[in-house]
């Protein structure tokens, strides 16, 4: 069920309608819809928000997902999106979005506010594997954003086998683990 919190054009409000909302601060936009400006922002909508574009077949992953768990302020501009299921998509997937075909292993998705997100291990795994400032950036702040999860994708790395960046992902990730480590070490020292 569609959270009443989420306002998409041309289903209760057209398009001039939620601008008008919009301008009159009632509604702020949220991905690629509108919540009520006083409504608290949370995985279950932004999430929501992408239902349209992701539909039952396309996963969130990459910086769409590492928003989507609460770790950029903004979403991507181009949402970072995989296939879900079994069968190939052979329908046109829209300039909206950075596709890709390789199949996401239904393990390492979960589903928040009605939409398929990679769980936060796998999200940082992916980032981690993507040799840019902008995805190093964004794999701080989600393993800041959740304790203890830079080890966990390390694990999650290593279980796997050959994978594109895996090594420099997997030093990357060990920086990450060692800073939260040092850390949790100074609050022991400050109490």
């Amino acid at each position: 069920m569609p959270s009443p919190f989420l306002y998409f054009a041309n289903e209760r409000l057209s398009p001039a309608e939620l601008s008008a909302a919009r301008l009159d601060g009632h509604l702020v936009e949220l991905g690629e819809a509108y919540i009520p400006a006083d409504a608290v922002e949370t995985r279950a909508l932004r999430a929501g928000s992408l239902s349209g574009l992701l539909g039952d077949s396309l996963a969130a992953t990459h910086l769409s997902a590492a928003w989507i768990h609460g770790a950029l302020h903004e979403p991507p501009a181009r949402h970072t999106v995989q296939r879900a299921v079994a069968r190939r998509l052979h329908h046109v997937i829209g300039r909206r979005l950075q596709y890709r075909d390789l199949r996401v292993d239904p393990d390492d998705l979960t589903t928040i506010g009605g939409v398929l997100v990679t769980l936060p291990e796998r999200t940082l795994a992916d980032l981690s594997r993507v040799p840019d400032a902008e995805y190093a950036a964004a794999g701080r702040m989600l393993a800041d954003a959740l304790p203890g999860l830079a080890a966990r994708s390390i694990l999650w790395l290593e279980s796997h086998g050959a994978l594109p960046h895996k090594r420099s992902a997997l030093a990357f990730l060990r920086e990450l683990a060692e800073r939260e480590s040092a850390g949790a070490g100074q609050d022991d020292v400050t109490r």
